[in-house]
């Protein structure tokens, strides 16, 4: 009897994980550059059942039982977001749909093969430092200068130039001075001239290689030729005055957090069968 009350409870922890899932996307609709995550659900493994206790040796097989389902990993679905036009020179949209040879990604930016080999489209990403001087990537482009004229993200995290150093401006340089070109270099907005500073755009071949570390910033982990420089075959393209909006589906996102409700009520009630069960199995047939 208690293997079915263990079976709901796993399935109330993972709805319940899954709701968290569901609420912090919805929370982060307007977070820019945001990447919705997915929950990633599997079963425990089958039970093979057997009759036993009989006097034969003939098969006395079952069936197989399902042990439960469990929460196994958050996925981050990093697609495109829209972009949002703001006029604010401080506002980088970047906008990317890198393809791969020979192969046609789906909506969810992958591709199976025929021997069931999987392949994620690459993604691109600004490229900021992070407080162990390594580098995270993110594609929330809202940046400002600080007082000491270095390109920042809100949380302060400096953002990195092509040399693989943080990008600085000379004292008195605003934002509004500057002009973002094609490929990524800062001029003057006004002569036109090179500051001598760029943007560092890094193409991450295995996007589900990322780890997120809050704040919109990812981590690389695992192989670090993952990681390499964005170039003009890419056809990644950055608009300044423009971020980058959340690719959250607010539609989808409803239905799932009803979803999610509705099963775990659904195990709810099955935790409460088995407690009227046991509570009359104790308290009357003990008794006789």
């Amino acid at each position: 009897m208690l293997r079915g009350l263990y079976t709901a409870a796993a399935g109330l922890t993972t709805q319940q994980r899954r709701h968290d899932t569901v609420t912090n996307n919805i929370s982060n609709i307007n977070t820019p550059g945001y990447k919705q995550t997915n929950e990633v659900t599997r079963s425990f493994p089958e039970m093979l059942l057997a009759l036993t206790g009989t006097n034969d040796n003939s098969d006395k097989s079952i069936g197989k039982l399902a042990t439960g389902v469990f929460a196994e990993e958050s996925l981050s679905l990093q697609l495109q977001g829209d972009l949002t036009e703001t006029k604010r020179s401080g506002d980088f949209g970047l906008s990317a749909n890198i393809q791969v040879p020979g192969i046609t990604f789906d909506a969810s930016g992958k591709y199976v093969s025929d021997t069931g080999e999987v392949t994620f489209q690459p993604q691109a990403f600004f490229t900021v430092e992070g407080q162990d001087g390594q580098p995270r990537f993110t594609r929330n482009g809202r940046f400002d200068l600080d007082q000491n004229g270095y390109l920042i993200m809100g949380d302060g995290s400096r953002v990195l130039g092509k040399n693989g150093q943080p990008v600085q401006f000379p004292a008195g340089v605003s934002m509004d001075d500057l002009q973002l070109t094609d490929d990524f270099r800062f001029i003057n907005a006004v002569t036109g001239a090179d500051t001598g500073q760029s943007l560092q755009l890094t193409k991450i071949t295995d996007p589900n290689m990322l780890v997120r570390e809050g704040d919109g910033k990812f981590r690389l982990v695992g192989d670090a030729n993952l990681a390499e420089a964005v170039t003009a075959e890419d056809g990644v393209v950055v608009k300044q005055g423009y971020y980058e909006r959340s690719n959250v589906d607010s539609a989808q996102s409803m239905v799932d957090l009803m979803a999610a409700l509705r099963a775990y009520e659904a195990n709810q009630k099955v935790v409460q069968f088995y407690d009227k069960s046991l509570e009359k199995a104790v308290n009357e047939i003990g008794r006789v």
